[in-house]
């Protein structure tokens, strides 16, 4: 199972692996209080689609599609949430204030649709 959740919100037993995916770490927070388990920060969209997006809701569609070409770029980055999802709950943290169209939100649906496997 693929959970998705804002960094800042504090752990719970029913997060299973908390892999922080975004490129920079969360202003503010310690790396106690976040309790991630893995930091894959070179899976989150690159600093161009990053600033390029600016959490616009009317590029949403089209950040998800080039966020999607980059993650098929990399397998083995994705292979590895893959892996830690077979073995049960893995939680994908994002550090941004919107909670619907974030990298971690366009992860999780890759990841369900089959990520780099089509």
């Amino acid at each position: 199972m693929i959970r998705v959740k804002r960094v800042y919100d504090a752990p719970s037993a029913e997060d299973g692996v908390r892999i922080l995916v975004d490129r920079l770490w969360p202003r503010g927070l310690s790396k106690e209080r976040a309790g991630v388990a893995l930091w894959l920060k070179e899976i989150a969209p690159s600093t161009e689609l990053r600033q390029w997006y600016r959490h616009d809701p009317d590029r949403w569609e089209e950040f998800c599609r080039r966020y999607r070409a980059e993650l098929s770029a990399r397998p083995d980055l994705v292979r590895t949430i893959e892996e830690q999802a077979a073995r049960g709950t893995v939680t994908l943290l994002y550090s941004s204030r919107e909670g619907e169209r974030n990298n971690a939100v366009a992860l999780k649906m890759f990841l369900e649709r089959g990520g780099g496997k089509k």
